[in-house]
């Protein structure tokens, strides 16, 4: 029996500009997606999770896994109303799995999910990408946001750097960059004001990577033995990018990280979402070592890749052509979806904006449809090379 990808796109839901049938055009088999519409915290229930699924499935596509049930800043604080929070997740995971949903990505970052500088780096071909550049970003921090303890976190030689970024600046690149970094997650429907995340900043002001790490792993001691119950196995997203921005803690970046989480609460329905864009933010992750080391608990695998420009800039590259080794990290997962027997979802992370997208405008930062088509049939023709060099059928042949 043949062991590979459930080869899928990310869907936000029925105002993507990406349609399901868009969708099911690309070769992909399900999607990935979430009851975006329902604020965090609260119960989805039974009656919503079925419509929602009701909607994908008509359209001939699959939907396994959740991406995300989002966690509360309460709970992660362990203030407020935590308490309520956490049983309404429990109440989530039952309904989810009620309704057929085995895969629930989430993540632990405090205040902003995700972090950009441009969403609209301009490649050598024409086509545009994300990027991270670090010394915009203090720049911001330090004379847009005026980060409370920004300048004493910097050494000299960083200050300067950002002080010289900062005073090159047209009022529309610095306007152009608050936007970017306010966007939240692309798909989300919603963005951050400067006073919400000053707020959001003081609310963590006493709250370092170890109490923070804590507040995950009493998160995790409540909700896996129910998502053990209910058959449902979590997969915790890293952060993105995987280093420490405006001060705040990162608990998820590297192998340590998640070894901690895994000795804390050993059950298999702890588990991963392996994305290899993210991972690979951080220079000294080895993300082949990592899929082997922690192969049983993978249930989710985002595959893309960045490449660095200097020790301070990276863009999301090619799904083929970046700091990441596909074709060996490919070749490791499907070693492992055969020695597990099972055919773990896999989605193309992000995509490149290429000639359709930008012509039409139509498109979710990240989310390009031809991008991520590109990307998926890159990684498609990459895994069956392997699985059919790997593995031969009852006859002996290819």
């Amino acid at each position: 029996m043949r062991f590979h990808f459930e080869q899928s796109l990310r869907w936000f839901g029925p105002h993507d500009p990406a349609t399901l049938q868009d969708i099911r055009q690309t070769g992909a088999s399900a999607v990935i997606t979430a009851l975006h519409h329902i604020p965090v915290g609260e119960v989805w229930s039974v009656d919503e999770i079925q419509r929602y699924k009701q909607n994908i499935t008509s359209s001939g596509l699959a939907w396994h896994v959740v991406e995300s049930v989002n966690v509360h800043e309460d709970i992660k604080r362990r203030t407020g109303n935590y308490r309520q929070y956490i049983e309404n997740y429990k109440t989530t995971l039952r309904n989810l799995a009620a309704c057929g949903i085995d895969v629930v990505t989430y993540n632990f970052m405090p205040v902003l999910d995700w972090v950009r500088t441009d969403l609209g780096y301009t490649l050598e071909d024409g086509s545009t990408a994300m990027y991270f550049d670090q010394i915009d970003f203090w720049a911001f921090e330090l004379f847009v946001l005026q980060r409370e303890g920004a300048k004493t976190s910097l050494t000299e030689e960083a200050y300067r750097m950002a002080e010289e970024r900062f005073r090159s600046m047209q009022e529309a690149d610095k306007q152009r960059m608050l936007d970017v970094i306010l966007s939240g997650i692309p798909g989300e429907g919603k963005s951050f004001t400067i006073d919400y995340v000053k707020d959001q900043l003081d609310k963590y002001r006493h709250i370092d990577a170890a109490t923070l790490r804590q507040h995950l792993i009493l998160f995790l001691e409540e909700i896996i033995p129910v998502a053990e119950e209910a058959g449902i196995r979590m997969a915790l997203h890293p952060d993105d990018p995987s280093f420490s921005v405006l001060g705040l803690p990162r608990i998820v970046t590297c192998e340590n990280d998640y070894r901690l989480l895994a000795e804390a609460v050993p059950s298999l329905a702890n588990g991963i979402c392996f994305c290899a864009g993210s991972l690979s933010s951080n220079p000294g992750n080895d993300l082949l070592e990592m899929s082997r080391h922690f192969a049983d608990r993978i249930h989710f695998v985002h595959l893309r890749g960045t490449q660095r420009l200097s020790p301070y800039q990276f863009y999301e590259a090619s799904h083929l052509d970046s700091s990441v080794d596909m074709y060996q990290l490919v070749r490791s997962f499907v070693e492992i979806m055969h020695r597990r027997e099972i055919c773990l979802p896999m989605r193309p992370d992000h995509g490149h904006h290429l000639f359709g997208d930008l012509d039409n405008k139509q498109f979710l930062y990240g989310y390009s449809l031809l991008g991520r088509m590109k990307g998926l049939a890159e990684l498609r023709g990459l895994e069956t090379g392997i699985e059919r060099s790997l593995y031969k059928d009852e006859s002996g042949e290819q």
